[in-house]
Order: C-alpha cells, then structure tokens, then sequence
C-alpha cells in the first residue's frame, strides 16, 4: 500500500455512538451541578425573569415547595440570592437572625435536611446603593466591609448553611470569615470562595433577578477581565486564607483561567456560568439559531473539560429532569 495514506486513523474510535462513548474523554453528571435560586421576600407571587426566559424570582413562601422539588429532579445543592425589601445603607438585614438570608437557609435545610445549601454571601441585593459592602466617599471601604461580612456569615452558618459563599470581592474576605466562623463555634462549616469574580459585562440579567439599584459599576474591586496572571493569585490568596473550594466566575469565557487555576490549586474548583451566558444560550436557541439541548451540554462539557469540579448553572434543573 502506498505510504500516501495514513496509517493512524482517529476516526476508527468515532465510527458509532458506542465507541465515542466509550472513549469519551469528559462527563459530567447532575451531581456535579448548583442551581443559583432567586427567593422574594412578602410577595406571593412568582415573577417572570424577562432576561433569562425559564427563570423565577421564588415567592419565600413557596420556597419549600420548590426545594422539595428540585430534591425530587435530583438537585443535591443550591445558591441563595435573596431579594430583600430591607434594604440599607450596610445590607444589616443579612445579619439579622431572623433576616432573608437566615431564613432561607433555614427553609431549605428544614425542608430538605440532606440539601448542601450555599449561603451567597454579599451585600449587593440588600443595601440601598447596589454595592457590594459599607459605601463611602471614596467606593466601598474594604475592610469595615469584612467586619460585616464575618456577622453575615455566623447568621447563614447558624441557620444551618453548609457553604459560606463570599461574592463581594474585597481583599481578606475568607481569611475573615474564616475567623468570625471559627470563634462562633462553626468550625465545620465550609467556604466556596468566589476567588476569582471578574468584573464582567455579562452579568447584565443578574440584576433584573437579583431586584439591584446599583449605578456605577464595581470595577474598583472585581477583577479586571483581561488579567489572567492575576487571577490566579487571586485563588491562590483564598486558599491561603483558608477557603474549602475556589470558584471562577464567568465560566464560559474564562476556560483558560479555571485550566490555569486547576493546575495551581488542587483544591476543589467551581465555576459559575453566570446569567448572561445562559440568557445568550437561550435567546439564540429562541431565534432557531441554535440546539439549546446540544450547546446547553456542550457548554457545561466545556467547563468541566477545564478543570471545573462544580458548576453553578441556571440550567441544573434542565438536566436533572431531561437527562444528559
């Protein structure tokens, strides 16, 4: 035979569906997915998401409904965002015992005990001004902010939290509330560490869901998009600092940094594809652009092929329920 031709052919391990999966590199299951959900404080009603088609502001009242089911589908873990109607000059309802983020938490773990629940642990839904900590005069004042955010902590941790999840991007958060947490007695209580949160453009729906008033933007303390060096040190600081798991947010347009982080760290690894990549999925899927089953499991497939152990994803439930 003439050496024209090859004599490594590749496509011999594609020629069927049960070869390709058989040599398929990367899987993820439901069991590797949070679901990100949005609960409303005195309101009865669910409210339409209009930025991310499927998505609903969760009436606190039907909150245990919608654990029960997510349990059901085979959610095993969840993210809190509350959309409070006690907001402030500090966000100080986050640390009330019996405020939206306690009683969250406390909802979700009565109602379904074996739910992993993450505490999101910010400031950005529940202060007056949409940042993400005490404001003052010259942007958000870091360190008065992290006095806060270890009073936020204890609360979520004693209303049965499992994972204190610190978005607000100010430098010594998890070394704080690693310490607020081990002087309350919550030892075992873990730390997700947004440790590497850009301040990205595709956050756009979140804002609608999440009820923000905030004008300006939070470029002085999230992360500047282009700096891949950066964010690895930003992990890497977390770690030191005592966070359980690391967590890079966006996801989809930051593969090269969870691949870099992975490789750095071998702490467990999130990432949040966040709501802007799922409204761009969903838009283009509602246009007839595109597959919205195949690009939903691509996209996923992609953040875990990475390095991402966890993924925060408002379509968790889509897989739960249909199947990969």
């Amino acid at each position: 035979m003439s050496n024209q031709f090859p004599s490594s052919r590749l496509r011999r391990l594609r020629q069927s569906e049960s070869l390709r999966t058989l040599f398929q590199e990367t899987e993820f299951s439901v069991n590797d997915l949070v679901l990100p959900i949005f609960v409303e404080e005195e309101t009865s009603e669910y409210v339409p998401i209009e930025a991310m088609p499927g998505v609903l502001r969760i009436p606190e009242s039907r909150l245990a409904f919608e654990i029960e089911r997510y349990a059901r589908a085979g959610i095993r873990s969840v993210m809190t965002f509350g959309i409070s109607h006690h907001m402030d000059a500090t966000g100080s309802d986050t640390w009330n015992e019996n405020g939206l983020v306690a009683r969250m938490a406390r909802i979700c773990k009565d109602t379904v005990p074996e739910m992993i629940v993450m505490s999101d642990t910010c400031f950005c839904e529940y202060t007056s001004h949409g940042h993400c900590g005490v404001l003052h005069d010259h942007g958000v004042d870091n360190d008065a902010t992290l006095i806060n955010l270890g009073k936020q902590a204890v609360v979520a941790a004693a209303a049965g939290a499992d994972f204190i999840a610190p978005s607000a991007a100010q430098d010594g958060q998890v070394q704080a509330i690693r310490s607020a947490l081990d002087e309350a007695g919550f030892i075992d209580t873990s730390i997700m560490a947004y440790s590497t949160k850009f301040a990205s453009s595709m956050y756009g729906p979140f804002r609608e869901a999440g009820g923000s008033v905030l004008k300006g933007n939070r470029k002085q303390y999230q992360m500047n998009p282009m700096n891949r060096r950066e964010a690895v040190r930003e992990s890497l600081m977390d770690e030191q600092e005592g966070a359980d798991a690391l967590m890079v947010k966006p996801a989809g347009a930051y593969l090269d940094v969870i691949r870099d982080i992975r490789e750095a760290s071998r702490l467990p690894l999130a990432a949040y594809q966040v709501s802007g990549e799922y409204a761009m999925i969903k838009f283009a899927a509602q246009a007839g652009a595109i597959d919205e089953r195949a690009v939903v499991r691509e996209s996923l497939g992609a953040i875990k092929r990475a390095g991402a152990d966890i993924i925060l994803t408002y379509f968790a439930m889509d897989i739960a329920e249909q199947g990969l």
